[in-house]
C-alpha cells in the first residue's frame, strides 16, 4: 500500500481496492490541497483544518465519529479520544485502518496521552501517524511517549510547522531531538507491505505533496 502526505493531518492511504483521505483542510490554512478523489474520508474533529470534505472529488463515504466500518475489504475503527465536551472542535476521533494486513493509526488532533482502554482498542499498530507540533495537539515529548507506549514499526510525523502553514506549530526537528535521532531526508511517499516492515521503530519524514 502507499501513503502520501498532503500537509498538516491530511494523508492519502491507498491499496489496490480503496483510497482513503484523512483530514482534508481549507485553503485558509495556507497549504494547497491538490485535486483528489477518494472512496472514504475520515474527519478526526470538526475544524476547518481537518474537515473540508468539499475539496475531495468522487462520492466518498465520510466517517467522523467512533465506530466500526468496512469497505471493500478495508476495516476502519474510530476510537473516541476525549476532548472538551463544551467545545465540539476539540472532540477527537482516532482512526485505525486495516489495509493489506497492515494496521495504520491516525491519531487525529489528539492533545494528550491515550489511556489504557484507548491503547488496548488501538491494538497492534504497524504504522503510526502522529501530531508532533504542539499548540492544541501533541508536543514532541508527548509524541515520543506515545511512540514508546505503542511501539509501532513505522512512525510518520504530521501536524507540525512548515513554511507555508498559517498557524504556529513547532518544527518536526523537536521530535528527533526528543528521541535522540538524526533527522532523515524527507521522501516523496511510503510504499509498504507487511514483509517490508522494519524490525525496530523507524521514523520516516514525508514530503509535503502539493
Amino acid at each position: 500500500m502507499e501513503i502520501i502526505w498532503y500537509g498538516h493531518s491530511c494523508f492519502r492511504l491507498r491499496d489496490k481496492n480503496v483510497t482513503v483521505i484523512t483530514d482534508p483542510y481549507e485553503k485558509s490554512l495556507g497549504l494547497s490541497l491538490p485535486k483528489m478523489r477518494a472512496d472514504v474520508i475520515t474527519i478526526s474533529h470538526d475544524h476547518p483544518g481537518h474537515n473540508c470534505i468539499q475539496n475531495v472529488k468522487g462520492e466518498p463515504i465520510v466517517l467522523s465519529s467512533p465506530g466500526e466500518y468496512e469497505m471493500k475489504g478495508v476495516f476502519i475503527t474510530g476510537i473516541a479520544s476525549g476532548g472538551d465536551k463544551q467545545d465540539i472542535g476539540r472532540e477527537n476521533t482516532i482512526f485505525v485502518f486495516e489495509m493489506e494486513n497492515l494496521n495504520i493509526c491516525h491519531l487525529g488532533d489528539i492533545d494528550h496521552i491515550p489511556g489504557q482502554e484507548q491503547v488496548e482498542a488501538l491494538g497492534d499498530v504497524h504504522v503510526l501517524l502522529t501530531p508532533v507540533g504542539g499548540s492544541n495537539s501533541l508536543t514532541a515529548s508527548q509524541a515520543a511517549e506515545i511512540i514508546s507506549l505503542l511501539e509501532p514499526r513505522v512512525v510518520i510525523p504530521m501536524h507540525y510547522g512548515i513554511p507555508e502553514l498559517q498557524i504556529e506549530l513547532d518544527p518536526v526537528s523537536k521530535l528527533f531531538k526528543e528521541m535522540g535521532l538524526k533527522e532523515p531526508q524527507p521522501q516523496d511517499n511510503l510504499k509498504i507491505t507487511v514483509s517490508t516492515l522494519p524490525e525496530e521503530t523507524q521514523v520516516i519524514l514525508l514530503e509535503y505533496k502539493q
